[in-house]
């Protein structure tokens, strides 16, 4: 699927459709954002925050690697629903090796948890086969195309 967005709100929508249908899904959520240094990957994830109702002023977590909000019980009126969004910003890793310490594995496979990654092909070793990748690319100053697909 593909969106053209014109703005940072417009790709804030596109995002908060997105969180709006994951957050109903029974398993671990892994989001792969990709695209160039200011495409809009941290605008999807601001926006995508938004959507399930986390307040909390999203930052990329470039310099501390991850970040983890927690997702307000009112967001879903499901029974199930997942209690976290973990942001990860793999921009300044070489590989998967730099991020040992996190212990990505579990969290990937945690159902309680939406994670979305920034630069994954620099981990791509570790990412689960299932997830949803996000592609931005810059068309001009403020347009943007964002593609959506699954694996």
């Amino acid at each position: 699927m593909v969106y053209y967005s014109k703005n940072e709100n417009e790709t804030q929508k596109v995002a908060g459709d997105l969180a709006l249908k994951v957050i109903k899904f029974k398993e671990s959520v892994v989001i792969a954002l990709e695209g160039e240094l200011g495409a809009g990957k941290t605008t999807f994830v601001k926006g995508f925050a938004k959507a399930l109702g986390i307040r909390a002023k999203i930052k990329s977590p470039t310099f501390v690697l991850m970040k983890k909000y927690r997702i307000p019980k009112s967001t879903a009126l499901l029974r199930y629903h997942p209690t976290a969004l973990i942001h990860i910003d793999c921009y300044r890793v070489r590989d998967h090796r730099d991020l040992a310490a996190l212990d990505l594995r579990s969290i990937f496979n945690s159902p309680e948890n939406i994670i979305l990654i920034e630069w994954p092909e620099r981990v791509s070793k570790i990412l689960p086969k299932k997830l949803i990748k996000i592609h931005i690319d810059h068309i001009s100053e403020h347009k943007r195309k964002i593609s959506l697909g699954k694996t």
